[in-house]
């Protein structure tokens, strides 16, 4: 009887990649100037005077006071920038979607040409919000409008906006379009065939990528705070300027239960609804 050949055919593929993968990570690291020598125990006095700033936390009344005002801001300024992002991704998720066009509704139908013309703007539309991160529309923001958290708000909604169009778009696609051609079909309106046919099966998936979107949110808040767009962000660069450590540690304990909440909320919402 003759052996089985029980060496894998695609080990060297996997090999030759593996290979290339770091012929290609080392210059990387070398490039980034990434050292990893200052973990090491040369700098560990260093390194320990910089923890030892941030004990004990800062919990001055005077203090826990700024940071409940400015914890609250944060929130407002992801809700916020939220909102005003949902506000252009919905209609525009609709319009790049072919998931209720009529053409898409009918077996071999000729796709709309008033679809296409609609369809690809908007789509290179949402590429474009999405492809600058919001720090950098911040820093534009905060020169057009001043400093404040609404430079913020405008900078998360833009990006955001783009992000969630996209998702939403292919979230309708991908689900089963049977109800909704069948509508469509029928006679009914696309908004009606939309609310009916398609919106039962991705509300779920809906409602939790759009809470996963503000949590990232909350946290982009509080990044482009250090560019003077409000909230935590702001008052952490204004307590490391100060050398506050422990101002610092509390307003990192604030972010982190802020989170928290965000994520709780987050599988409540999906517990809900499925």
């Amino acid at each position: 009887m003759l052996k089985a050949d029980s060496r894998d055919p695609a080990a060297w593929p996997r090999l030759l990649l593996t290979l290339l993968a770091i012929a290609l990570l080392v210059p990387g690291i070398q490039l980034s100037e990434l050292n990893l020598g200052v973990l090491l125990p040369d700098s560990q006095n260093e390194m320990g005077r910089f923890v030892a700033q941030f004990w004990p936390p800062a919990h001055d009344e005077a203090f826990l006071q700024l940071l409940l005002k400015a914890t609250l801001q944060t929130l407002a300024i992801a809700t916020a920038g939220m909102a005003l992002a949902l506000l252009l991704a919905i209609p525009a998720s609709l319009i790049a979607s072919r998931a209720l066009s009529l053409s898409a509704a009918s077996r071999g139908g000729v796709p709309s040409r008033l679809g296409r013309l609609l369809r690809w703007p908007v789509r290179g539309l949402l590429i474009f919000l999405r492809s600058v991160p919001e720090i950098v529309w911040a820093l534009l923001f905060v020169r057009a409008v001043g400093l404040g958290p609404a430079a913020g708000v405008l900078a998360i909604a833009i990006t955001y906006s783009g992000m969630l169009g996209k998702v939403y778009a292919e979230i309708f696609e991908s689900t089963n379009q049977r109800p909704a051609h069948a509508l469509l079909q029928a006679g009914s309106g696309r908004l009606a065939a939309f609310a009916y046919g398609t919106l039962p099966n991705v509300a779920a998936e809906l409602l939790s990528y759009t809470v996963y979107r503000w949590e990232c949110a909350i946290r982009a808040s509080v990044v482009m705070g250090f560019v003077g767009a409000g909230g935590l962000g702001q008052q952490i660069d204004l307590s490391i300027r100060m050398f506050a450590g422990g101002e610092v540690a509390s307003i990192l304990l604030a972010f982190l239960i802020l989170v928290l909440g965000a994520d709780q909320l987050s599988r409540l919402l999906r517990w809900r609804l499925t």
